[in-house]
């Protein structure tokens, strides 16, 4: 006998990979507010809910909110990064400092 109660748990795959990607670039950037690019949503879920990519290359940038009424003075935006030629594996966490 199977138990049906339980909701499937790969119908929750892509929703769940961009709620990783949020708390990676809130613990890596130190804010709250973070924004996830149309493009990076689009290329989770480019496979559907459940065929999610097992690795995905982003660039986190920290920018200013210019809203006047934010709670933050500070928001992160996650876009993807180009895979180089030799693939993703070894790559690490870089810190790039860009003055404004």
């Amino acid at each position: 006998m199977v138990a049906t109660s339980s909701v499937h748990t790969f119908k929750k795959m892509a929703p769940k990979a961009i709620k990783e990607i949020r708390k990676f670039a809130q613990k890596a950037m130190g804010t709250t507010d973070v924004r996830v690019d149309v493009k990076l949503n689009k290329q989770v879920w480019s496979r559907g809910i459940r065929g999610v990519p097992r690795r995905v290359r982003v660039r986190i940038a920290r920018k200013r909110n210019d809203e006047e009424d934010a709670k933050e003075e500070l928001y992160s935006l996650v876009t993807v990064a180009e895979v180089p030629a030799e693939g993703l594996k070894g790559l690490g966490t870089k810190v790039i400092e860009e003055g404004d």
